[in-house]
């Protein structure tokens, strides 16, 4: 099968073009782009697909790094990106390992899961950013699962990465020092890590099993050889799955209404909606499906009208769900946290910000996440932005609060 090429121009916003880029980690990597002297009409076409170093903004230009989640794609920046850009900024945003137009790995059920590790992931960061022909990034931005590899990115190398927002997907920190002063030693295994990084634990999904109606969490779900087929071969077919999957996380869908669980324990955590923490005898596509809105709202949806829409359907479609998906195969197998404890009894020290919606669940879905962001993970938090009218893809709901909150951030530590 012939490699997709790069999104042509009439796919996106004026001022945004695409291109592939090798970022010298195994990736040609599918990249979205604005920012001031690039010419959006020079697209693939002239750079070709291995090109690096070939883009007209000077290297000293500021640099911001995008990062999506699941299932989204550099697509999901497109209304942020060019008034980002306007702002004197290079941005960047890329189809991650395992998605969109991005090629090179292997991104099925069978594959090695070591490129999925997120010390990787950062390596893909890493790659990008030097291939662009930059030392350094102003602020690495992640949205959902791109939090957590944001957050990374920040622990690992704060010298490239200047700051960091974080989307929807609070960051707990690592793992605390393995030897407390004056005491036993401490399990790092048994410290409270991210919701992205901290389901290393089959007792949990154990005890959901025994609640009443018995229920799953969805990272597990994700992590079983049925999932991608699940969605990717739903009845209903992928853009009505992604469309009932996108209302039902977002404020169009008016029973989120999201608050702090008491503890993380599966009584705790069924107060979830079933898109996190799924009846046990559903896959993702039949717990999502009754929620489907009405073609009605759909026609008066502005945030993800139909033709926007059909660009992940076409991508998740052609690709399956599975790339993505081996992401919290790392998770659940312990590779993330085990990559973390590398860093154990760090924080974050670079300056940081977290934005979400206020009808995001994922702000609380790991009780205390949110609150050990802002008091013990990073030391130099600068604010938690919650935005009205907005769910889980916050910026996508409400993109003008999103560029407002980051421009401010941005310019406090440009």
């Amino acid at each position: 099968m012939t490699a997709p090429s790069a999104y042509t121009s009439d796919m996106l916003p004026a001022g945004i073009r695409a291109r592939h880029i090798d970022n010298g980690n195994g990736l040609l990597m599918h990249v979205l782009e604005a920012g001031p002297g690039l010419q959006p009409e020079k697209c693939e076409a002239v750079f070709g697909r291995a090109a690096s170093l070939a883009n007209e903004p000077s290297p000293t230009t500021p640099v911001l790094l995008l990062l999506h989640g699941f299932p989204e794609l550099a697509y999901s920046w497109r209304k942020i990106m060019p008034a980002l850009a306007a702002s004197g900024y290079h941005v960047i945003a890329p189809d991650q390992r395992g998605y969109g137009r991005t090629q090179g790995g292997d991104n099925t059920y069978t594959s090695d899961l070591a490129p999925f590790r997120v010390l990787n992931l950062v390596r893909d960061a890493l790659g990008l950013v030097a291939a662009m022909g930059y030392r350094s990034v102003d602020a690495v931005i992640g949205h959902d699962f791109g939090a957590p590899v944001a957050a990374a990115c920040a622990v690992a190398r704060p010298d490239v990465f200047k700051s960091v927002a974080l989307m929807s997907a609070p960051f707990a920190g690592v793992p605390a020092w393995p030897v407390a002063q004056n005491s036993a030693p401490i399990k790092l295994s048994a410290q409270p890590l991210s919701a992205m990084t901290g389901l290393a634990d089959p007792g949990l999904d154990a005890a959901f099993a025994h609640l009443t109606p018995s229920r799953k969490h969805y990272q597990w779900f994700y992590s079983t050889p049925e999932a991608n087929a699940d969605m990717q071969n739903c009845p209903a077919g992928v853009h009505a799955f992604l469309r009932a999957y996108y209302h039902m996380k977002s404020a169009d869908w008016t029973a989120n209404k999201p608050h702090p669980l008491a503890a993380w324990t599966a009584d705790a955590m069924a107060e979830l909606p079933t898109y996190y923490v799924m009846n046990q005898s559903d896959g993702m596509a039949a717990t999502v499906a009754p929620h489907l809105p009405s073609s009605s709202a759909v026609a008066a949806n502005r945030w993800l009208p139909d033709h926007e829409l059909a660009v992940y359907a076409s991508e998740y479609t052609r690709n399956g769900f599975q790339g993505g998906l081996n992401w919290y195969r790392a998770v659940t197998g312990g590779l993330f946290a085990s990559d973390l404890k590398t860093f154990a009894g760090t924080k974050i020290t670079i300056p940081t910000c977290f934005i979400a919606g206020a009808s995001d669940w994922g702000i609380y879905q790991k009780p205390g996440d949110f609150e050990a962001m802002q008091t013990t993970a990073c030391t130099k938090f600068s604010g938690a932005h919650i935005i009205q009218g907005a769910g889980h893809w916050v910026q996508q709901e409400q993109p003008d609060a999103v560029i407002s909150a980051l421009s401010a951030f941005l310019a406090a530590h440009r």
